[in-house]
């Protein structure tokens, strides 16, 4: 039943302020924190949430360093199990999707 698989998908990769940032780092594979926090609209701290979570389970990797040894700056990268994590999301659903469609008929 596609009802019951919706219940089953990523819940980590499904939680949106994380699908923004993953589909995001996956259109241009690394982005400093400000681009992110810009374009996902997330303030700093709910934005370091959501990346520590994500780089716990090793979907993205943070770098933070100096830029002329005085201006901090953090940059994310999506990983290759963030690819695929992210890429197996969208396949799901619309797999999912695709059952759901089916059942009108």
């Amino acid at each position: 039943m596609p009802f019951k698989e919706l219940a089953r998908i990523d819940k980590l990769v499904h939680e949106p302020a994380r699908l923004a940032i993953l589909n995001a780092l996956a259109a241009c594979n690394v982005a400093e924190f400000l681009f992110l926090q810009e374009m996902t609209g997330l303030t700093k701290g709910n934005l370091s949430c959501h990346l520590s979570k994500l780089e716990k389970a090793n979907l993205v990797s943070i770098d933070k360093h100096f830029v002329r040894k005085k201006i901090p700056q953090t940059t994310v990268r999506i990983t290759p199990e963030g690819r695929a994590a992210v890429q197996n999301y969208w396949k799901n659903l619309d797999r999912i999707r695709s059952s759901i469609e089916s059942l009108k008929d």
